[in-house]
């Protein structure tokens, strides 16, 4: 796996301001979802509210990419393009994609809901947790493996499994920078990367009530479950410093 890329104590802190403006933003978008809302509509407040917090849309940086936001429902797991032709109903597990571009340098953070429907809360609750457990070993002298490893251990302990193909990164400059971080491990411990101060990951939790096996979605961009099942995801922008890990978003 590639060496971690480190930040500067100027960096992380102009990368807390994009993030403290990303949180502010998700948490509008919680609100929002609703049942008859379209997806189109959760994209169309993301760009407004990008737009007053004084950023850019990350995710339209990406070749090819439309939209500031990826709006995923039940078996979407991450890439959803936010159609208007997509409505939420009661019941449905909807998921939230969404970056900002902020003096030079990209936040990433990802939430899922169940609309007006309790039944799978269990299932939403578990990767919360696993981002949280995940988020604690984000820390000095720990590896990327310690990381994947809590993520795994928290899902399959709840008799889910992780989606194996997709995985969380390092974040920065770039959207997309090294390291890859799994949301499972294989391999030897010593193989993965060390975790320095600085390091500042996008830990993303992607996981499923059925197989791990996904595919993409005739749009494109949208890759779902290959069996159906729902899946959900949970991500944030994490820095590492001598103090622990601090939550960007």
């Amino acid at each position: 796996m590639a060496r971690v890329i480190k930040k500067t104590e100027r960096d992380i802190n102009i990368i807390a301001e994009g993030g403290k403006k990303l949180a502010k933003i998700k948490a509008r978008l919680k609100e929002k979802i609703d049942v008859g809302v379209s997806a189109r509509e959760i994209e169309e407040v993301a760009v407004e509210l990008i737009k007053e917090e004084g950023g850019k849309s990350s995710f339209k940086m990406v070749a090819g990419y439309k939209w500031a936001t990826c709006v995923n429902v039940n078996e979407g797991v991450v890439h959803g393009v936010p159609k208007a032709e997509t409505i939420f109903r009661k019941g449905d597990v909807v998921s939230v994609d969404i970056g900002i571009y902020h003096r030079g340098f990209h936040t990433d953070t990802s939430f899922s809901v169940s609309v007006r429907d309790s039944k799978n809360n269990k299932f939403l609750d578990v990767g919360e947790k696993a981002l949280e457990n995940a988020i604690k070993q984000a820390k000095l002298g720990n590896r990327v493996y310690d990381i994947s490893e809590a993520i795994e251990k928290t899902l399959t302990e709840a008799d889910y499994l992780p989606v194996r193909a997709l995985v969380g990164h390092g974040i920065g400059r770039d959207l997309h920078e090294a390291p890859q971080i799994p949301c499972f491990v294989s391999g030897k411990r010593e193989d993965y990367p060390i975790v320095p101060e600085g390091a500042v990951l996008a830990i993303e939790v992607m996981y499923s009530k059925g197989k791990s096996d996904v595919r993409v979605a005739s749009d494109g961009w949208t890759i779902e479950t290959c069996d159906g099942k729902i899946s959900a995801l949970f991500e944030d922008t994490v820095a590492v410093t001598k103090k622990g890990p601090i939550i960007i978003t």
